[in-house]
């Protein structure tokens, strides 16, 4: 099979390029390992945050970092015998997290945050996904009043970057959530973020947008990414089923397993992951959880979802094949049944996931400089939900020789080599 474009990665990365891509006249051939969405796709928050306009750094405050220094926190958890193979990239991240580089990253990244809505929006309506939405926003709540507070002014102080926000007082806050209440435990106060949407399946929105892309035209296969070939005109890859494809683009957009091609051919990219877990419960009573919530202060997001309530945990620094450690997400329910009455978790064992990051909190998007039609797309840390339609029509407007809705300097890989 011969096509013009070849991508390898149907999470919401890759079929979003894909999509936008074919959008431009090109034929497009999607290939992954498993069912698209299955991914890392599945395994988050469910948030198109549009909210999210400054990345998540390294905390640089010496209490903060004293605090997560002792590792027993919930939000943030590592692994000891991990941190001398991971302690450089640390050291980048903190670096990058500096005031006047976050402020750099945050200014790169606003026009794709900007457009995730709107561009999410474009293709839930081509794919008929809207009954996957919820238009309610989110809301983070605080227990402790002095951060509440601080929080308020945070809040108020990203209105110029037009979202709109509610602060909510306790009152005000269970009476959207009375389920809250029940618990007999106090809530300072929570700022509502009305802007993002939220997502009950993910995985079925992913699933949804890869329907979109193969009624138009598209074709997806099973493959495996690290048997790339470097042909004398482009690209090539053997299927599952032996057959063999042929493209003269090739798009990485394998998230967290982007490695695989990019350093075999020569990129030392700073690819790290931060691993991250969640479970589905059952809501034992009340009145049922109508909005995503983040317990801000515990690190983690109670999320309404089509198999349950599903609970995400904050960052686990540990090697990506290590075996789950339950500890963080155990904290977290603790945290939370304090708070809200989940009942009996819905699968036997917790997922696991691991968010594809780099140090500077900005993915890669375009051109690899020493391989003639090699594109990256991949290192969206917390928000590949969030940016994926955003970064693949960035991308797919790089690759047409478009003018581009947003600078794509910031994001070329070029700024690590």
């Amino acid at each position: 099979m011969k096509t013009d474009i070849l991508v390898l990665g149907a999470g919401i990365v890759g079929v979003s390029a894909a999509i936008h891509l074919q959008d431009r006249g090109r034929s497009v051939v999607l290939a992954d390992r498993g069912e698209p969405g299955g991914g890392t796709s599945y395994g988050n928050a469910g948030l198109i945050e549009r909210s999210s306009v400054v990345p998540y750094a390294f905390p640089r405050q010496l209490g903060a970092i004293a605090k997560y220094a002792l590792n027993n926190s919930s939000d943030v958890r590592y692994d000891p015998a991990y941190l001398p193979r991971i302690a450089k990239w640390l050291a980048r991240y903190w670096w990058h997290s500096s005031p006047a580089n976050l402020e750099k990253a945050t200014r790169a990244l606003l026009p794709l945050i900007e457009a995730s809505v709107t561009e999410h929006d474009k293709l839930i309506g081509r794919a008929g996904a809207s009954d996957l939405i919820r238009e309610r926003g989110w809301m983070s709540f605080y227990k402790n009043p002095r951060r509440f507070e601080a929080a308020r002014a945070e809040a108020e102080s990203l209105s110029a970057h037009g979202l709109a926000i509610r602060i909510l007082d306790a009152s005000e806050f269970l009476a959207l959530e009375p389920a809250f209440a029940a618990t007999g435990n106090s809530i300072a106060g929570a700022v509502h973020w009305l802007d993002p949407k939220t997502v009950t399946d993910p995985q079925a929105l992913t699933a949804a947008y890869a329907n979109l892309f193969t009624a138009a035209g598209g074709t997806v296969v099973r493959a495996d990414a690290s048997a790339l070939r470097e042909e004398k005109n482009g690209w090539s890859i053997t299927t599952a089923e032996g057959e063999i494809i042929e493209a003269g683009e090739v798009v990485v957009a394998l998230g967290p397993q982007s490695g695989l091609i990019f350093r075999k051919l020569g990129y030392p990219l700073p690819l790290a992951v931060k691993r991250g877990y969640h479970r589905h419960y059952a809501q034992r009573d009340g009145q049922p959880l109508g909005h995503s919530v983040v317990d801000e202060e515990a690190g983690y997001v109670l999320a309404p979802m089509a198999r349950g309530i599903r609970l995400t945990t904050g960052i686990e620094f540990a090697a990506p094949d290590a075996p789950p450690n339950t500890i963080q997400l155990r904290r977290d329910e603790a945290y939370a049944r304090k708070l809200f009455p989940l009942g009996e978790p819905v699968e036997a064992t917790p997922w696991l996931g691991l968010r594809p990051c780099l140090p500077d909190m900005r993915p890669v998007i375009g051109p690899a400089p020493r391989h003639r039609g090699l594109w990256f797309n991949f290192g969206h840390a917390h928000h590949g939900l969030t940016l994926g339609p955003a970064s693949g029509r960035l991308l797919a407007e790089q690759m047409a020789g478009n003018d581009t809705f947003a600078d794509p300097k910031p994001f070329h890989p070029h700024r690590f080599l």
